[in-house]
């Protein structure tokens, strides 16, 4: 591992990105973003490190707020069901969204486990685990500052039922350093006799949600060029200059955004050069205003955080497979500081609900989820409901790790409305769609780590159509990862805005942290040859 992805930024990137020459110097051109999620917070600080005036308006008190996130997924090995290549594209995706967002990885291994009840097999896994590691080497091969997951030898390990069995015996490691060390917990409090064998341990990292929202916040202040509106919302959005607009075929050439922050009484506009729709589960909405036609999803889902004492250390995180939507739906168990855990059972009573997945109509672009769902997201979940399915969520959690039975519930859970592309639950992987005769772009993030893939996409349209040069050193530093704020802030500053978002968000302040960061992993060394 490294972090000279940190260390060696090039003196070069300049404040407000005045290197960068737009095509048009006399009137600098205008972005408005809508929704201040992962993807609207990626895009904005993109085209605000290219000089463009980026207007970001959030309908939250605070940027990326939004579905519940726990997990890098460099490589998608949570799914099962889903093509290699989507893992391979997910693994380049993980790597490059983690050198913008360096600190907020908490560097810990994760396990899985294939149940006996399921019908799969470890060996199963291996063909693609082989396939990630070479994809892993090759990234490498093109830039050293990609070895953010350690060797790339060393990304999978696979533990028999024997291995397992001598690592129970050894004293638990408070604070791991090794493969080995990590593993001692899995052994000890695992039911060895409900899982088959080999166990996988991949070198899959936590990505925290509130590290996330305190990083963009402090990048984004990094320029004059962004201008973040929190608190505020979409009124209307209206095409400004628009040629055949009975057509099909029409061109439009600005928009009217209108907006109201909640500190005012009044509404208030601006006109902009090209429409970036980031508005998560609520993009249909914008896309009817707009008059784009589209088929979508929108899921709501839930995960819930628990507090157990007995994990005597670090553990990584647990990951039991299973079929999603059915009883015996995936359970993961999310380590966080100070014995906070999160926990999603893929089934219908922990995670998922029997009437959260729908989709739009031929009248709206817009699936309509259940009012019930709409409160929980805008005003938080009734006690009663989330005090059941938390401690549900324990007990599928301790059909496999039996100790987990002391835990408890804390009346708090991360969750949120998720948009899927088209007419397939299971996709993973999509980024943008682009329409250029009408300047709009909408983001179609199923996983936050395809985020900064759509902003690319965004920046070469807006060359394609003469907004920008992205024939620049300020566009050339994006592939470098010479991003101004990480020249400014490291991981202290980071925890400092995320405890406080957490707090704010009534979450405990622990959650902000991580147990080991990046910069204190290029001391650890876990990639030690295991027994």
């Amino acid at each position: 591992m490294t972090q000279s992805f940190i260390k060696d930024q090039s003196q070069s990137v300049q404040h407000d990105a005045l290197s960068y020459t737009l095509k048009n110097t006399e009137a600098p051109k205008r972005v408005g973003i809508l929704g201040g999620g992962t993807a609207g917070a990626t895009i904005a600080i993109r085209l605000a490190a290219l000089g463009l005036e980026t207007y970001l308006f959030e309908k939250k008190k605070s940027l990326i707020d939004g579905p519940p996130m726990c997990h890098l997924h460099a490589g998608g090995n949570l799914y099962r069901e889903i093509p290699d290549e989507d893992c391979v594209a997910l693994l380049k995706q993980c790597i490059d969204i983690l050198r913008l967002y360096p600190y907020t990885i908490d560097v810990r291994p994760t396990v899985f486990a294939v149940p006996n009840r399921d019908e799969g097999l470890p060996e199963d896994l291996l063909p693609r685990l082989d396939i990630l590691t070479d994809a892993y080497r090759e990234l490498i091969a093109k830039d050293a500052n990609n070895k953010v997951l350690g060797e790339p030898e060393n990304y999978y390990q696979l533990y028999s039922h024997e291995q397992v069995l001598e690592l129970s015996e050894r004293e638990q490691v408070a604070v791991p350093s090794t493969v080995d060390e990590w593993m001692i917990p899995v052994a000890k409090y695992l039911d060895l006799n409900k899982v088959k064998f080999p166990l996988i341990v991949v070198q899959e990292y936590g990505w925290n949600i509130f590290r996330l929202a305190a990083s963009a916040q402090l990048a984004l202040a990094e320029y004059d060029h962004a201008h973040v509106f929190t608190d505020t919302q979409i009124k209307q959005v209206m095409p400004v200059d628009c040629e055949n607009c009975s057509n099909a075929d029409h061109h439009v050439t600005k928009w009217r955004i209108d907006y109201q922050q909640a500190s005012e009484p009044q509404t208030e506009s601006i006109e902009v050069d090209y429409l970036v729709n980031a508005c998560g589960f609520r993009t249909g909405v914008i896309d009817d205003m707009v008059g784009v036609k589209v088929t979508r999803m929108v899921e709501f889902k839930s995960s819930y955080i628990t507090h157990w004492d007995d994990a005597g250390g670090q553990i990584p995180e647990i990951i039991i497979y299973g079929s999603r939507g059915t009883p015996e739906g995936m359970a993961q168990l999310t380590p966080y500081p100070g014995g906070y855990f999160q926990i999603h059972g893929m089934s219908k009573a922990i995670t998922l609900f029997s009437d959260g997945l729908v989709a739009s109509n031929k009248g709206s672009a817009q699936p309509k989820l259940p009012q019930q769902y709409v409160h929980y997201i805008e005003d938080g979940w009734d006690k009663a409901p989330l005090q059941a399915r938390s401690q549900q969520a324990i007990e599928y959690v301790a059909e496999f790790v039996p100790t987990f039975h002391s835990a408890r519930t804390v009346g708090n859970a991360l969750y949120g409305g998720q948009q899927i592309p088209g007419q397939d639950d299971t996709l993973r992987v999509a980024d943008v769609s682009l329409y250029s005769n009408i300047r709009y772009a909408r983001a179609e993030n199923v996983k936050a780590s395809s985020t900064l893939i759509a902003a690319d996409q965004i920046v070469d349209e807006l060359t394609e159509l003469g907004l920008v040069d992205n024939d620049t050193a300020a566009n050339r530093s994006r592939y470098a990862h010479n991003w101004s704020y990480l020249l400014h802030n490291d991981s202290l500053a980071i925890d400092k805005v995320a405890r406080i978002l957490a707090e704010e968000r009534g979450f405990p302040q622990a959650m902000a942290g991580v147990n080991l960061s990046i910069c204190e992993a290029t001391s650890a060394d876990l990639s030690a040859v295991k027994i």
